[in-house]
């Protein structure tokens, strides 16, 4: 979906969700009205999300606007990676390829197990006793 000069696009990944605007500008980031290096302060996460405009040399030819939503820090990260990549192949549908090769347009679908009745955990059983 795009509106003029305006692409938007939504990435995935566990519970969280993001909503990403590119927009003309200089290359900055902005998420949930902060800035990126406030929000993200784990280093690993910073770098993995910006990894898609660093690959397609687009850094400095947008700004970003980040909504996102739900999950931990490295969930947010990855779905904000996914978003921007969706954004930027709607920027110019050849770099489809050279993102795809990257996995930066494959949602990370893994979800946590959930309980079962009458076990401890996921996978863990209450332990055996046998008298």
């Amino acid at each position: 979906m795009e509106s003029g000069n305006v692409f938007y696009a939504t990435g995935k990944r566990k519970k969280s969700i993001a909503k990403i605007w590119l927009l003309p500008g200089t290359g900055k980031m902005t998420v949930n009205d902060r800035d990126l290096d406030e929000y993200f302060d784990i280093g690993v996460n910073r770098d993995a999300l910006a990894a898609p405009l660093s690959l397609t040399q687009m850094d400095d030819a947008f700004d970003v606007r980040i909504r996102v939503m739900g999950g931990g820090q490295t969930g947010q990260a990855g779905a904000v990676r996914q978003g921007l990549s969706k954004a930027l192949v709607q920027v110019d549908p050849e770099l489809r390829g050279v993102l795809k090769n990257a996995g930066f347009l494959t949602r990370d679908s893994r979800q946590k197990e959930r309980k079962k009745y009458g076990q401890k955990g996921a996978r863990a059983s209450f332990q055996f006793s046998k008298r």
